[in-house]
């Protein structure tokens, strides 16, 4: 078995995902447009710090949701020659843009928050305007982040997932607002002008949200940026890959993320005297289990040749001319006064010169020798494998000849029925074949010693037969 990657790809996204996505992300920019620009208006009029800091706050809104739909527009592309993984970092990208813009505006909120708190008093207007505008926010923003979320969620959409965070505590930031412009209105009716500064608290306390929000978004975006792993996914997903038949080892699990997709890079044992076919099964399962922790995730399967601890000094033979694509076979293994002696039959192209099929051969049994110390000596039988298909004739049914070889058949006893008796004439020489009936549990070595003496026995009373070909059947499948 040769340690060939393999690939299995599920493309995850169509054009209905694209117009949806585009289309909440599109709606996030209009809403955002209306709320901003109703805020500065009100915030100039009313001089609230808390409304203006709110203005600011729905400006990087308004920024961020334009950065996500253009990261949305780039981000959905599929993977070309110059971007083998897709475009999603692209998303990764535009939402720690986001974070850092929302970092800067905290500065200029905090710094204008204390500024008015101990260095500059600022007349405050509320007015009737001021909370219908920071009520109707807070419906927008409500609306905003139930769309922006349910797309996010059913499209794993990190960009827009950020603008659904943001918006959702864009509610409390604009609660506090107004609790901040409620408390003004009391002061100034109360004749408390101390109440005053519950306008720049809430400022304060509206940079305190952002951060909140900025320092997770933060984290996310720099996981995804330097490909960290989801936590404890490695761990889920080893523990489901032990379950996987065939597998002899987990040697190396690697996840990365881009966008709303998952790339799993998985390199795993199996016996080294496994067929290629049966390694890309194996393969199969592994992308199920993976794609059963992470769903649709692109998985690249490398497998790897292992020795197994049970192999026996047959398997170890065998796995020596795997790994040179030879395939032996009547492999026997006697033991002489302590010592293995191994003998073997292997094919080769017809059309090798013997010298070339002689070295093959040699460098073979060398390096069976070096595999496997305890062998003493190796014998090989060098058989030739047929490259071309050979015209022949099937000669006339020869009943007496078909009548000398079953009665040599019925010399053994355990041959229940010989049928289907064929004779072709192949370059000149004679071929026969023939199905045998044997009992149902007699064991497959005994049956192979019975066929190898038959055909003995054949060549004995027809010496003109060059290539004999027995079929055993075992009698509950005797279809004649």
């Amino acid at each position: 078995m040769g340690s060939v990657p393999v690939t299995f790809r599920r493309e995850f996204g169509s054009e209905a995902m694209r117009a949806e996505k585009r289309s909440v992300a599109s709606g996030s920019v209009v809403a955002a447009l209306g709320i901003t620009a109703l805020k500065i208006s009100v915030g100039i009029a009313t001089g609230s710090l808390g409304i203006l800091s709110e203005a600011a706050h729905s400006g990087l809104d308004l920024l961020a949701a334009t950065v996500t739909l253009l990261s949305i527009r780039v981000s959905d592309k599929p993977a070309d020659a110059d971007h083998q993984y897709g475009h999603g970092k692209f998303e990764n990208f535009s939402a720690f843009i986001e974070t850092a813009l929302l970092l800067m505006t905290c500065v200029v909120i905090v710094y204008e928050a204390i500024k008015r708190l101990f260095f500059r008093e600022v007349e405050i207007q509320p007015s009737l305007a001021a909370f219908v505008v920071m009520f109707a926010s807070m419906a927008v923003d409500f609306w905003r982040s139930r769309a922006l979320g349910k797309i996010a969620a059913k499209y794993d959409s990190q960009a827009l997932a950020a603008d659904a965070l943001h918006f959702s505590t864009d509610i409390w930031s604009s609660g506090v607002v107004v609790f901040g412009l409620a408390l003004v209105g009391f002061g100034r009716k109360l004749g408390a002008p101390w109440l005053v500064a519950a306008d720049p608290v809430s400022a304060l306390f509206v940079a305190g949200v952002i951060v909140f929000v900025s320092t997770r978004l933060a984290r996310k975006t720099v996981d995804a940026l330097l490909d960290t792993a989801p936590v404890g996914a490695r761990s889920k997903i080893i523990h489901a890959l032990g379950k996987v038949d065939g597998l002899l080892e987990v040697d190396r699990v690697r996840i990365r993320r881009a966008g709303n997709r998952y790339f799993a890079d998985v390199s795993v044992g199996l016996a080294r005297n496994v067929t290629f076919q049966k390694s890309g099964q194996v393969a199969e399962e592994v992308t199920r289990a993976v794609n059963q922790i992470l769903p649709n995730t692109d998985v690249v399967v490398h497998p790897v040749p292992r020795a197994a601890s049970a192999e026996n000094i047959f398997d170890r033979v065998r796995a020596v001319a795997t790994r040179h694509n030879l395939n032996v076979h009547d492999v026997s293994v006697q033991n002489l006064r302590g010592h293995l002696h191994v003998e073997q039959h292997l094919e080769l192209d017809e059309q090798l010169p013997l010298k070339e099929a002689h070295d093959r051969v040699s460098t073979l049994e060398t390096e069976i020798r070096q595999e496997v110390p305890e062998i003493a000596s190796i014998l090989t039988h060098i058989e030739s494998e047929p490259a071309t298909i050979e015209r022949g004739e099937q000669i006339r049914r020869n009943l007496q000849l078909e009548a000398r070889l079953k009665a040599v058949a019925a010399e053994f006893p355990e041959i229940l029925d010989m049928h289907e008796v064929e004779v072709k004439r192949v370059r000149g020489h004679l071929y026969i074949s023939c199905h045998c009936t044997f009992p149902d549990d007699l064991p497959l070595s005994r049956v192979h010693d019975i066929s190898t003496a038959l055909e003995i026995r054949f060549k004995q009373e027809a010496p003109e037969l060059f290539r004999v070909l027995i079929h055993p059947e075992p009698s509950t499948d005797n279809r004649r």
